[in-house]
């Protein structure tokens, strides 16, 4: 029996090693650009792989090991691994509501699509009043941040904290893949329930 959270990990591993693969390799060949989404898919992929400077490359590979981490604490199931695995392309394709937003490289819209799955877990699951509470700061904190970011103003935002310009927006849609695909994934009935067994 495979122990609990190892798939999440796994995808946390994945993502951080596309990450690190992406690094030495010319931007504008992986990032995520609207005009090429038809023609060039799989940049919905690839633009994880893209890092604008030290500091983002090393923000990212944080982001995305505390988020492993977190879903290893949990105990998050395989289905919510398949269902930030599914979030990844889903929080690129969605960014096409801005294609003002020439260009988009980078983890962090994905990352938050993996802590939506997070907190919806959490939600769903929580059987005590502390596990509730956890839950409710969890999302509250993450819609405020969401807020926070103006993801519907500019298309770019430079802040002191960073070296590069962010895009609040794939924060946005990286949130909302995440609760989709957790949501649909906690949906569907598991393998050998009686919902799905044949006698």
């Amino acid at each position: 029996m495979t122990r609990p959270a190892t798939a999440w990990v796994g995808v946390a591993v994945v993502l951080a090693a596309a990450a690190l693969l992406g690094w030495r390799l010319p931007p504008e060949r992986l990032d995520w650009q609207p005009a090429l989404a038809l023609g060039q898919p799989w940049r919905a992929w690839t633009a994880v792989g893209v890092h604008y400077s030290p500091a983002h490359l090393i923000g990212n590979l944080a982001g995305v090991a505390l988020t492993g981490l977190c879903g290893w604490a949990v105990r998050v199931p395989a289905r919510l691994a398949g269902a930030w695995l599914a979030a990844w392309p889903l929080t690129q394709f969605a960014l096409l509501v801005r294609p003002d937003l020439l260009h988009y490289g980078g983890l962090s819209g994905v990352v938050h699509a993996g802590v939506a799955a997070l907190v919806v877990w959490v939600l769903t699951t929580a059987r005590t009043r502390a596990q509730r509470w956890v839950g409710g700061a969890l999302a509250f904190g993450l819609l405020v941040k969401l807020v926070s970011e103006s993801p519907w103003g500019p298309p770019l935002r430079h802040s002191e904290a960073w070296d590069i310009a962010v895009a609040p927006v794939a924060h946005a849609t990286g949130v909302l893949a995440g609760v989709v695909c957790a949501v649909i994934a906690l949906s569907l009935p598991r393998r050998g329930s009686p919902a799905t067994s044949h006698r």
